[in-house]
């Protein structure tokens, strides 16, 4: 793109180290262009505060803050868990909230007549191409800015000397300084000592985890919750109904809490190296553990085993970047009618990091106590089992024959 055609630039802003050094960055090197903010609420909380004083002290002319938490919640998450998609082990925090702030980001865009978009990803992460994947899907001739595969920076040290020189707040010390993702679905740690996969995480030490606590530091006392599920979707916690946001909070404390939800992994990323990654996902763990419980019941055993395979692809397809393709909306339709009959309630302890299954109900469960039972019963002839095996373990037979016959081993 030619630099002196750009007047106005929309910047994907988090205020976190990266956007917030990018503001003076892109004025200093785009011809003092228009920066305006756009900030997605995914549910990052606190993070939201003093956001647009920052903005707008650092050289933006104005900042969007728009509220995408229930929408990526119900649109995204929550079919991922119908499911039961994990990329991994990882529960997809970063991945689910991108597309979404993407769109946005997108439309405003267009709104305001920019004539670029601009995040502040890094060149060997995943984010990257899950923003301008996104971009691409409702803004497709946008031009994109990426300054960290533009500008001289190498490091987030450098960077906070940028910021210092520049007179940009920050919230975070060189000691404090790893890079981190927020959204009400999880928060991830990466960076600094976590680069090391020999070192252990600071579970333990103030400030490191933001959603919980450790295992250890949990309540020695168990604690019980009910979480129920009207096809699929969870719509209550101890019979309370609740939306989708006021579900996971709720869950999120509860999780957190009792040291529910820590993920640490050495990932294989879009981009092709591997990399280590923290995640805190504590309400988050409780509905993948407890929608899963509740299909054992209410979903039959050629459905479960071959959602499982959709449901690696579905991980797949979120993490890198294909949320917005075809196969993602047909995925999601096989998905959804697979949970016609997943309603019900499914009761979990919660202790020191460990969730333990304390029983489930459906009106739709397959299971009859009546045919599994190990007692005399009237519905299921042990005597037919005889000729079952026989047909079933016939090429079996007639495969250890053929061996015998030709002595092979």
């Amino acid at each position: 793109m030619d630099k002196k055609n750009i007047k106005k630039v929309v910047l994907a802003y988090s205020g976190g180290l990266d956007t917030s050094i990018i503001i003076p960055w892109l004025k200093e090197n785009y011809n003092n262009c228009e920066v305006v903010c756009v900030s997605g609420n995914v549910g990052q909380a606190g993070e939201l505060e003093g956001l647009e004083e920052k903005a707008l002290k650092t050289g933006a002319s104005k900042l969007y803050v728009e509220d995408l938490t229930e929408e990526f919640l119900t649109k995204c998450v929550f079919p991922c868990v119908q499911a039961g998609a994990l990329y991994e082990g990882y529960m997809l925090g970063t991945a689910f909230a991108r597309p979404f702030i993407a769109k946005r980001v997108a439309e405003i865009a267009l709104a305001e007549g920019a004539d670029a978009i601009c995040h502040g990803c890094t060149g060997k992460g995943n984010d990257q191409v899950r923003f301008e994947l996104g971009i691409k899907a409702f803004a497709p001739d946008m031009p994109i800015i990426a300054p960290w595969r533009e500008w001289e920076i190498k490091s987030r040290d450098e960077e906070i000397d940028y910021a210092e020189a520049h007179g940009v707040p920050l919230k975070i010390s060189r000691d404090t300084n790893y890079s981190k993702d927020k959204n009400i679905w999880h928060l991830s740690h990466e960076g600094m000592d976590l680069e090391d996969p020999a070192n252990e995480p600071q579970y333990s030490k103030k400030g490191f985890l933001e959603m919980g606590v450790c295992p250890e530091m949990a309540p020695d006392k168990p604690i019980y919750v009910t979480v129920h599920f009207e096809k699929g979707v969870p719509t209550a916690i101890d019979g309370v109904k609740m939306n989708a946001t006021n579900v996971v909070l709720t869950l999120n404390k509860l999780g957190g809490e009792n040291g529910i939800g820590l993920y640490d992994v050495v990932e294989n990323r879009l981009v092709g190296m591997k990399s280590r990654g923290v995640y805190e996902t504590p309400g988050g763990a409780i509905l993948y553990h407890a929608h899963n419980v509740l299909e054992t019941i209410c979903t039959d055993k050629e459905t479960q085993h071959y959602k499982a395979l959709v449901a690696q692809k579905l991980a797949e397809i979120v993490y890198n970047a294909q949320w917005y393709s075809p196969l993602t909306e047909a995925i999601l339709a096989f998905v959804e009618s697979t949970q016609k009959y997943v309603t019900g309630d499914v009761k979990l302890k919660l202790y020191k990091g460990n969730i333990i299954n304390a029983g489930v109900t459906s009106p739709y469960s397959l299971y009859d106590p009546e045919i599994a039972t190990f007692d005399e019963d009237e519905v299921y002839n042990q005597a037919d089992s005889a000729g079952f095996i026989n047909l079933y373990g016939l090429p079996t037979k007639v495969y250890a024959k053929m061996k015998a016959k030709n002595r092979l081993n």
